[in-house]
């Protein structure tokens, strides 16, 4: 008797102690989640506040570049966000920032996370292919045409559009090049990508019907933009290996992603990579030797890889003239590539609209923050992803004052914080929320 109810009690005792110990543990993952993601809004927060003080730093060196009677160029900042950062971060990226710059941060207040860390990376959106320039003017979509096209057309890709999809249909260069500007222009007509006509634009032709034929969940073509990287999965041809191509190579460094569907635009010719420059290149200039000779297209990617090394992120064009200088062989970049064998482009198809698909100076990013928690035996992880917008942000310092009270009533005055909340008031509440934030617009938002 005594002996079955030790046993009872002990099997209650260990279902009971399963029970508060599978509990806890839960209890404990969600406090480490809800950890991990304020963690990662932090530097979120903390990344919009360094891309929106670049102005205010490149004005401190406006000066060193008057003197060369230049404009100072937009300087990379979200390039080294992880660094300029790191007294905000953990312990360790406390001390190694302290280290390079000379400072103790051991006194500072407020500074660092106890219980966590966050990992950051900043991704110029000016730097990709906007596919979503195909629901913008007709303009705009022979710019996207061309720049689609020029991508696509090294003869090594050949084989990636020879072969049948998983459905059994061929997808070739000018049909999946019509189905991404499709997909988001407004109008019915179907697109024709073939540069080498006088007009990129078929409005004869009708889009098909492709997505309403497929055997499993046919569905309707969009006419609309896109609303995530991810949607592209859903046009015509663009199937896991034109993804891996053309698209986003290495998933696990956004920095070598080529497309996007967010952007101003025109690219950063500072900021984009070598493969998305050649393409660039080659959709205002689509005759030159680079773009129709394979040695040529290597030595192209090759010599601006290395000029982007050598000056470790600094800017490399002062203005989209300079660019255009280099292409042609001018300038010190243009006479290093001239003298290494690359041939020059002796005439674009129209320097001016090429002019404007181009830019120095980028407008919108995309901030990678991972929140990061340890814990006994585990680490709990969570990605915030979030596009930001800086086109129409104020600069800062101009938003509602806060330095000085105004006249109450009274004949006194009203503190600082009241005086603003007040004027808020007084101008119109929501008319005052619906100004620009100098942190940025949020276009897109994601947590995984």
């Amino acid at each position: 008797m005594v002996l079955g109810s030790l046993a009872i009690l002990t099997m209650m005792l260990a279902e009971f102690q399963a029970d508060t110990s599978a509990t806890l543990a839960s209890a404990m993952a969600d406090r480490d989640g809800v950890q991990a993601e304020y963690i990662a809004r932090s530097a979120v927060n903390l990344s919009r506040l360094l891309v929106a003080m670049e102005p205010t730093i490149r004005q401190s060196i406006a000066p060193l570049f008057a003197l060369m009677k230049r404009q100072p160029p937009q300087l990379p900042v979200w390039q080294f966000a992880d660094r300029l950062l790191g007294p905000f971060n953990d312990k360790d990226s406390t001390a190694e920032f302290g280290s390079a710059i000379g400072v103790d941060f051991g006194t500072g207040k407020n500074l660092g996370m106890p219980n966590g860390r966050f990992e950051l990376k900043i991704v110029d959106e000016d730097a990709k292919i906007n596919v979503n320039l195909g629901a913008s003017n007709d303009i705009a979509h022979i710019r996207l045409a061309n720049e689609l096209m020029a991508l696509m057309s090294p003869l090594q890709y050949n084989p990636l559009f020879e072969q049948r999809d998983p459905s059994g249909n061929f997808h070739d260069r000018l049909t999946i090049c019509s189905a991404l500007i499709d997909w988001s222009d407004v109008d019915e007509s179907g697109m024709n990508c073939d540069t080498r006509q006088t007009s990129a634009m078929n409005t004869s032709a009708v889009e098909d019907a492709y997505y309403q034929l497929l055997a499993v969940k046919p569905y309707r073509r969009k006419n609309a933009p896109f609303d995530s990287l991810e949607e592209l999965h859903m046009v015509r041809g663009v199937g896991e290996d034109f993804w891996a191509t053309f698209v986003d190579p290495d998933p696990t460094n956004p920095d070598k992603r080529v497309m996007t569907v967010w952007g101003q635009g025109a690219i950063n010719v500072n900021s984009a990579n070598a493969q998305t420059l050649l393409g660039i290149v080659c959709s205002g200039a689509p005759t030159t030797p680079m773009c129709t000779d394979p040695n040529q297209a290597s030595m192209f990617l090759m010599g601006v890889t290395m000029a982007k090394g050598i000056t470790m992120g600094a800017p490399l064009f002062g203005s989209v003239q300079d660019f255009i200088a280099t292409v042609k062989g001018q300038g010190m970049i243009g006479q290093v590539l001239g003298g290494m064998g690359l041939k020059p482009v002796d005439k674009f198809l129209s320097e001016a609209e090429f002019a404007k698909s181009i830019t120095t100076e980028s407008k919108v990013f995309s901030i990678y923050a991972v929140g990061i928690v340890k814990g006994y035996k585990r680490e709990t992880r969570l990605r915030v992803q979030t596009v930001v917008d800086f086109r129409t942000t104020p600069p800062l310092g101009s938003g509602i004052p806060m330095t000085g009270g105004i006249p109450s009533a009274s004949g006194g005055s009203i503190p600082p914080m009241q005086a603003g909340m007040q004027q808020a008031l007084q101008q119109g509440a929501i008319a005052a929320a619906l100004q620009p934030s100098t942190g940025g617009t949020v276009l897109y938002y994601r947590i995984e």
